[in-house]
């Protein structure tokens, strides 16, 4: 794990920010295992939508949020063909596309990620752009600061706004 983390702590500039996360992480073991996450990506979909009226919920309101790692997998699950019928993705501080096209019928897109964040957020404004290209609904927010892993806990950051943001926008598509 060092030898795969030492790198992308290292500060950069922004002109040196990488665009893709596979400009960073390139190693067998990394890609192998974000094929098993995906796999268990797609299976906690398909295990919610079976259970969603036992559990309470709207089969035709059911999305995915991730952070960091867990927001690249947010948007591996939501451009296969098991995650058609997504409500809504919101890939928080992370998420590429990796050059695969957007589908016709890509579900909403809610993101953010900080400035300071000069590991991925060239990479989410990315994501954004290639969202919006293909015509679907899309909204980033870029916050000046909030590093990455800011997650929902209040630091005094401006990141610490998107909570809300995102609260505002889910109402917004009606829910």
């Amino acid at each position: 794990m060092q030898r795969v983390s030492a790198p992308l702590a290292q500060p950069r500039p922004a002109s040196k920010a990488p665009k893709a996360i596979e400009d960073i992480l390139r190693d067998d073991d990394t890609k192998f295992g974000r094929k098993l996450s995906i796999e268990d990506g797609r299976r906690a979909l398909t295990l919610v939508r079976e259970r969603a009226t036992e559990w309470g919920v709207d089969p035709g309101k059911v999305g995915m949020i991730g952070f960091s790692a867990g927001a690249f997998l947010t948007i591996d699950v939501a451009l296969s063909p098991e995650g058609s019928g997504l409500a809504f993705v919101a890939p928080i501080y992370g998420g590429g596309a990796a050059g695969r096209p957007i589908p016709a019928n890509a579900p909403p897109l809610f993101t953010c990620i900080a400035q300071d964040d000069r590991l991925l957020f060239r990479v989410v404004e990315g994501l954004y752009h290639d969202w919006s290209e293909a015509d679907r609904p899309a909204e980033l927010h870029i916050f000046r600061r909030g590093g990455h892993g800011f997650g929902m806990v209040k630091q005094g950051a401006p990141a610490d706004g998107w909570v809300d943001m995102f609260g505002a926008w889910l109402k917004d598509l009606g829910f």
